[in-house]
């Protein structure tokens, strides 16, 4: 299993969007895309407006095929008028299965 920060700075006014967008876009991974597992959004105490999806996936193939496919790139325009900047992702850690290398 793989973990990924995908970071994100909402435009202020638009947090509650964001917020219903991701919940849309949760319940679509986990009933369509093949290795997502559960994803988790965070919301920074201090700036109100940054966010950090904590996503969980089967491993690092699964995740790149995603945010390669049609679905990423939809899911990422209908978004782009309510976000600031350019988000990013960070691989936060792998865990190996007991039984696996």
């Amino acid at each position: 299993m793989i973990n990924i920060g995908l970071y994100y700075k909402v435009k202020k006014g638009n947090e509650a969007s964001f917020e219903k967008i991701f919940e849309g876009v949760i319940q679509h991974l986990k009933n369509s895309v093949d290795g997502f597992l559960d994803g988790k959004l965070y919301r920074s105490v201090s700036e109100p407006s940054e966010y950090m999806i904590y996503s969980e996936w089967r491993d690092i193939d699964a995740f790149r095929k995603f945010t390669t496919s049609e679905a990423f790139r939809s899911t990422t325009h209908e978004g782009a008028s309510i976000i600031e900047g350019r988000p990013y992702h960070r691989i936060l850690g792998t865990v190996n299965e007991p039984g696996k290398s």
